[in-house]
């Protein structure tokens, strides 16, 4: 049998489109992290009471600025897309003129960059009714970040009235725990104050102690007493 022998290539550098690769694709990294985000708030769902007005939040966000914003509001039906209102932002100093395809709804966003009005695009329901409960999908479109779009969903509940949340439990451990710190501190007082008296009634009866000691020695005539003192008679 003959063995064949075969030699291993130490490896070479690659060419160099690798590092071009490389460059590129932190490139599309960097620019991912700069497109568009819309932005409902912490709390993407509001629970209202039937007739009421509320508000359905959203803002943009973009590192790069935008050109020609595009965005709407849907209304998920059932599974079907509703259309709530759509409009176009030239630049980030000018108003949309907002068009509206359903009924009580206004548009209250400003896209003046203020603390409270900053890229905003929130919608207001008035008198909602319990058709008007659901998911509703803020969109948004940036051609200056070839066309990167995105979308987040705002749900809103509709109920009788608003659950009023029985703290009944909470005010009973809170006042049992209250409780429990007052009769603390109170026993706390009580035994400091006992151990006081005591003292001071310790320090009294050594006082009695040490005065009925010096009558009984002067009335022994030992030293110290006032007893006159008779030389002892001499021997004749």
């Amino acid at each position: 049998m003959e063995v064949q022998w075969v030699g291993v290539r130490s490896p070479k550098p690659g060419p160099p489109h690798a590092s071009v690769c490389l460059i590129l694709s932190m490139l599309l990294g960097l620019w991912y992290t700069q497109a568009l985000e819309m932005n409902v708030g912490k709390i993407p769902f509001l629970e209202a009471v039937n007739g009421s007005t509320v508000m359905l939040p959203c803002t943009y966000a973009s590192c790069i600025g935008i050109d020609n914003l595009y965005f709407n509001w849907q209304f998920n039906d059932n599974g079907t897309m509703h259309k709530v209102c759509d409009s176009m932002i030239v630049s980030e100093d000018s108003d949309p003129d907002v068009k509206i395809y359903r009924e009580r709804v206004e548009f209250v966003g400003k896209n003046h960059k203020t603390i409270d009005h900053k890229n905003n695009v929130s919608i207001l329901l008035w008198n909602i009714t319990f058709e008007d409960g659901g998911q509703y999908t803020c969109f948004g479109r940036n051609p200056r970040e070839k066309d990167k779009n995105h979308s987040t969903i705002f749900t809103l509940i509709v109920v009788d009235e608003v659950r009023v949340v029985d703290n009944t439990l909470t005010i009973i451990i809170a006042s049992a725990v209250g409780g429990g710190i007052a009769a603390l501190m109170g026993f706390m007082l009580l035994k400091n104050f006992t151990l006081f008296v005591l003292s001071k009634l310790e320090e009294k009866n050594k006082e009695c102690l040490v005065t009925s000691s010096g009558i009984d020695n002067t009335e022994n005539g030992l030293s110290g007493s006032k007893a006159d003192s008779k030389p002892t008679p001499k021997k004749k």
